[in-house]
């Protein structure tokens, strides 16, 4: 019996550096932090034009970067107060949404607070109040876009310089309505792809807020396009990665619920490098992992 129980777990447990399904293999021992550092919930992850790797979690030190082995940078981001999203623009700042603090603050790419949106500790539904933001999108043009979230249910525009130009969205189940806009994400035609997690679907939006199509099925509580237009899911009801086209057919899948390597509990945030290297984040599992795609 004992045999029999080891030979089970063997089989029900994924090995790291094993193959997952549809080609992705789980690269083992990713991040290395040191014993002083333990992760919290983590709920956001970003990558730089270098190929850094930026991770948000609610815990002390919580923005944390890494280089693409795995080796630890350096940490920013002290008195934030929940972790949510977290992403670099063009210029390899780093933008971070806090949900309890109301703000979407831009960092520098060492750490350095450049600019604070929304009024911290005072939520709203203003020009100048967010209610529980929680990500951030970048046009080409280098405008803003910030999912208004778990309180609101909109979508707000700035340009670069953190000014105020539009918003749209409410609390419902139609086009353009949204119960929980949780992730933003451009296309390379500058579409804005909005992940309307408690419905269940991707909404896709010009650039001022006119409904252009959704497609649904998963919970998206991550999403991340590449240049190549594919779109990355972390469906956090499924404990699964998606990758999808920008019309919603299902290339791939992998990752089911479980605290094992190479399953997920809660993915939450994920983001892709420029070498298919996969990362996602995981709230309740309170780690990061990387899949690499199978040559």
């Amino acid at each position: 019996m004992q045999r029999f129980a080891l030979c089970f777990l063997f089989l029900i447990c994924v090995i790291p550096g094993t193959l997952l399904a549809d080609g992705y293999q789980l690269v083992p021992n990713f991040p290395q932090l040191p014993r002083e550092i333990k992760l919290a919930e983590v709920s956001g992850v970003a990558i730089n034009s270098a190929g850094d790797i930026f991770i948000f979690h609610r815990g002390e030190r919580p923005i944390i970067a890494f280089d693409k082995s795995g080796k630890l940078l350096r940490t920013f981001g002290e008195g934030t107060k929940s972790a949510h999203g977290l992403r670099c623009d063009p210029a390899d700042n780093v933008w971070a949404s806090d949900v309890v603090a109301h703000t979407v603050t831009q960092f520098s790419p060492d750490g350095k607070v450049l600019l604070v949106l929304g009024e911290k500790d005072v939520p709203g539904e203003d020009e100048k109040h967010f209610n529980k933001p929680t990500d951030i999108a970048f046009a080409p043009n280098g405008d803003i876009f910030i999912s208004d979230g778990y309180g609101n249910s909109r979508v707000v525009k700035f340009d670069k310089t953190g000014k105020y130009l539009l918003a749209w969205g409410k609390k419902g189940t139609g086009d353009g309505e949204f119960n929980t806009p949780h992730a933003v994400r451009f296309d390379s035609k500058g579409n804005l792809f909005v992940g309307d997690r408690e419905n269940d679907r991707v909404q896709v939006f010009d650039q001022n807020g006119k409904f252009l199509r959704s497609f649904g099925g998963f919970a998206p509580f991550g999403l991340f396009i590449t240049p190549e237009d594919n779109l990355f899911v972390a469906d956090g009801r499924a404990h699964r990665v998606l990758k999808m086209t920008l019309e919603g057919k299902v290339l791939e899948s992998f990752g089911k619920l479980g605290p094992e390597p190479g399953h997920f509990f809660l993915p939450h945030g994920i983001a892709v490098d420029k070498d298919g290297a996969v990362y996602v984040t995981e709230i309740n599992g309170k780690r990061v992992q990387k899949f690499v795609p199978e040559k």
